[in-house]
């Protein structure tokens, strides 16, 4: 009995053994199909049922290679240039100015802003792509590879801009080339010759330079433009060396106002002068603007001379011929003085002067009549008359024709100045 319930029990157990089996190896493919038909459902929640298809994708497109795999950065040592122990691989450079900043003749340097391109191939960083397309990278990946070291030579100042984030681009093609372009702005020096300044033209450059490659030169022929200081230095120079000049039409007698406008013109003359040599560089030449600044200065200078020479000489002839002359004894000098300090023979009665020079004449004329003629007697010396007092005292007793001179020798003179300055530096 009691084995015949047991060999039914394993009769029981032996045809539900293929079921439990069956079973089991079923629900997997429920649960996929489940959430299949979860994810189909949830699609068309969000816009209608997609169609799912596999593509071969390109790696340049890949999201799912990150960039040091995609380059194999890891595998090799970028801190040595490609084909270390070769010949020397060829780097282009490329120059792109944006702007040039500034030109300061103080410091002798000029502020450019420019984008500096380099181009070369390293095989290390080549990677497959179907389509040749490249990829373009920042400045992150420009750290971990091996890049040209080019610098300015002659630099002050330099600096990568990094707004909002570092001016780099790095771009790699399939084959290895490199695209590697920076945004700088550079502050160099420039040697400056301002013999002719402003009338002047530098010639600046910009050289890089690497420590395996060969120095790079670029030429700036800068040409100064002449308006801005013809407004600041040469017309206010001009017009008060003719201001100089209206000294000669004032009467002589005007002390005040002769020597107020010449003091004047004297001092704005160093002022201007001043002025512009503040805003240039201590060099140990003469530029052109200093001469012809200093030029006008001396004929500014000279028309101060000139009317301290017409006051000198009319004084002299007035106190000369107040020595002559026969002065009453009720005559008072101070009056005869006016506000200036010189002597005027207009405010002077000189009545009796004219009696005495003519009775002198007559009695040299009847000396004359009545001695003989005869020839030099031994011993006796010929003195010759000297042409150079004779013109100087005919200057003194007509000081007020040196006026009427320098009313025309000073602004030819000027002129032919200027005649003569802008021909050699124009």
């Amino acid at each position: 009995m009691r084995t015949a319930l047991l060999a039914l029990r394993l009769m029981c157990l032996a045809w539900l053994w293929p079921v439990t089996q069956l079973n089991s190896s079923s629900f997997p493919n429920k649960r996929r199909h489940k959430g299949l038909y979860v994810g189909e459902n949830t699609q068309q929640k969000h816009g209608g049922r997609e169609d799912l298809k596999m593509k071969k994708l390109d790696s340049t497109k890949s999201l799912l290679i990150k960039s040091e795999q995609l380059l194999r950065i890891e595998e090799h040592d970028f801190a040595m240039r490609p084909g270390f122990g070769g010949s020397a691989i060829p780097v282009g450079i490329d120059v792109q100015v944006e702007s040039i900043d500034s030109i300061s003749e103080v410091n002798m340097d000029f502020t450019m802003t420019l984008y500096l391109r380099h181009y070369w191939q390293d095989d290390r960083l080549a990677f497959p792509s179907s389509s040749n397309k490249s990829r373009t990278f920042d400045a992150r990946l420009v750290k971990k590879i091996w890049v040209p070291d080019v610098f300015f030579v002659h630099s002050k100042r330099s600096f990568i801009h990094d707004t909002t984030m570092e001016n780099i681009m790095l771009r790699v093609y399939p084959n290895g080339n490199i695209l590697y372009s920076v945004r700088i702005t550079v502050t160099a020096l420039c040697s400056m010759d301002f013999s002719s300044f402003p009338l002047d033209t530098q010639n600046c450059s910009l050289e890089l330079e690497s420590c395996w490659y060969n120095r790079l030169y670029i030429n700036f022929i800068l040409r100064r433009h002449i308006f801005f200081f013809m407004l600041q230095t040469y017309f206010p120079t001009m017009l008060m060396v003719m201001l100089s000049w209206v000294s000669f039409w004032i009467d002589r007698r005007a002390v005040p106002a002769r020597v107020s406008l010449g003091i004047t013109t004297v001092l704005t003359m160093s002022t201007i002068i001043t002025g512009v040599s503040a805003s240039m560089p201590q060099v140990s030449y003469v530029k052109a603007v200093d001469i012809y600044l200093w030029a006008s200065f001396l004929f500014v200078f000279l028309s101060v001379i000139e009317y301290a020479a017409v006051n000198y000489f009319t004084t002299v002839e007035e106190m000369r011929k107040l020595k002559k002359a026969k002065i009453p004894s009720a005559y008072n000098a101070s009056q005869a003085m006016a506000f200036d300090g010189c002597f005027h023979d207009n405010e002077i009665e000189l009545t009796s002067m004219a009696e005495v020079s003519s009775t002198a004449n007559t009695e040299r004329n009847t000396q004359a009549r009545n001695s003989t003629v005869s020839g030099p007697t031994e011993g006796t010396r010929l003195r010759r008359k000297h042409p150079v007092k004779k013109n100087l005292r005919f200057i003194m007793s007509n000081s007020y024709m040196i006026d009427s001179y320098s009313r025309v020798l000073f602004p030819l003179a000027y002129l032919l100045f200027n005649i003569i300055y802008w021909s050699l530096y124009t």
